[in-house]
């Protein structure tokens, strides 16, 4: 049994794939077993064997006491009996599900596959994928049968960036293999590290399912939430006044209004209906959401314009600063920052914008949205649109954003953390 060698050092695990997902994977089970992390970057490798975790989320002392080994090299992949792949999957320009990375990465493992191993997929997909895309690349690569000769299962990730709280080892995990022996084996090997438990979903297709849904639901309520703050704003009501007095009810949801990108919310919903397309299913709700969610940074633009217009009428002489260009606080993950979209919305109208972010990579930033972070904050601003709700800058006060800001000038708080502590700028949230 797979299980019972890898905890004794007979065989050992690979991680495909180093980015946030993979990497505490890595570390967590090579604190119990004998791991092979690899990545395609060598110079992200080079980082992790040095201890550096690329993406900013772990400490030196997390690799501390790891059986590890870091490599970009597939003969390395070899020695290993059991793959996780965790790569990222995104949505392509025509926001339909882009699955070459996973691809990329179940060829990769296709090519070093022996007899007996274990193949289990951690990237978000549409339910049906990996028996129906992954498995035949593997067994055409390898040559092997599945079932008989290596089995599959999938165990969704729950990785949230930035979150101290709910991390890897303290998370419910959810975990399904191609039949009942490969179902207990996989899921006795990540209860190795899950304190949490491990829930034991009845097939591959139903622990995708529910991955896939985890997401939707919150991109669906954030939605509503969305279309609430336009409701409310023609009405001169403040959105987190009202959600604070709804929220007194005990079994009223605790969502809030914002942008919504990164890697997973507003990702992976394409991912469902896509696949309801394929079955003739137009799914509504989904699509509305996303619809409504895609369309804030365009609508916090015109509303911040709106209200700089009121007292600036020459916009192309407004200079305004974006505080926050990553996807979400406290962490430097800039992929699908909807932060970005907003600055292209405001440049659209003329205004200049100055950027500044501590977490984001200046480089990064510039490859992915072509715009300049600002190293320093210099000047006087029209405007301000806090975006991103950094622990460096909720603490700051009123007397702080006035020393930065012409008279008159407007402060657009997207998540309303200072509501109630802006008195004498012309203040404005979602």
């Amino acid at each position: 049994m797979i299980y019972n060698d890898l905890l004794n050092g007979k065989k050992k695990m690979a991680v495909i794939g180093l980015g946030y997902v993979g990497l505490p994977i890595a570390l967590e089970f090579a604190k119990k077993i004998s791991v092979i992390g690899f990545d395609i970057r060598s110079d992200r490798v080079e980082m992790m064997k040095n201890r550096v975790d690329p993406s900013k989320e772990l400490s030196s002392e997390d690799f501390e006491g790891c059986d590890i080994r870091f490599t970009d090299s597939i003969e390395d992949l070899r020695e290993a009996s059991f793959y996780v792949v965790a790569v990222p999957t995104p949505i392509d320009e025509h926001k339909n599900p882009d699955l070459v990375p996973v691809l990329a990465a179940t060829t990769t493992v296709g090519k070093v596959l022996s007899e007996g191993d274990y193949v289990v997929y951690e990237s978000t997909v549409y339910p049906g994928c990996t028996e129906e895309d992954c498995i035949p690349l593997l067994s055409a690569i390898s040559g092997l049968e599945y079932m008989n000769q290596y089995k599959v299962g999938f165990s969704p990730e729950r990785i949230n960036p930035g979150d101290r709280e709910h991390t890897l080892t303290r998370i419910t995990k959810v975990t399904s293999g191609c039949d009942a022996e490969s179902a207990e084996e996989i899921a006795k090997t990540y209860e190795l590290v899950i304190t949490a438990g491990v829930h034991r979903a009845s097939s591959i297709k139903v622990a995708e399912a529910a991955k896939i849904i985890e997401n939707t639901q919150r991109d669906i309520n954030i939605a509503f939430m969305n279309e609430l703050s336009m409701i409310f704003n023609k009405m001169g009501v403040n959105t987190f006044e009202v959600l604070e007095a709804a929220g007194t009810k005990w079994n009223f949801l605790n969502f809030f209004p914002g942008l919504v990108g990164g890697h997973c919310i507003g990702v992976d919903p394409y991912y469902l209906t896509y696949k309801s397309a394929k079955f003739g299913h137009h799914a509504q709700i989904i699509n509305a959401g996303r619809g409504i969610n895609d369309g804030m940074a365009a609508y916090v633009a015109h509303q911040v314009t709106l209200k700089l217009s009121s007292t600036f009428p020459n916009l192309k002489d407004c200079r305004v600063l974006i505080m926050g260009a990553t996807f979400k606080e406290n962490v430097s993950d800039i992929r699908n920052s909807k932060v970005a979209d907003v600055i292209s919305e405001l440049k659209e109208f003329g205004v200049q914008v100055d950027v500044v972010d501590p977490y984001a990579s200046p480089e990064e930033i510039r490859q992915e949205y072509d715009f300049q972070l600002s190293p320093s904050i210099e000047g006087l601003f029209h405007g301000i649109v806090l975006a991103v709700n950094h622990r460096e800058y909720v603490e700051l006060d009123e007397a702080y954003f006035r020393s930065i800001t012409h008279e008159g000038a407007v402060f657009a708080d997207l998540k309303g953390i200072y509501r109630e502590r802006i008195n004498s700028l012309n203040y404005w949230s979602l």
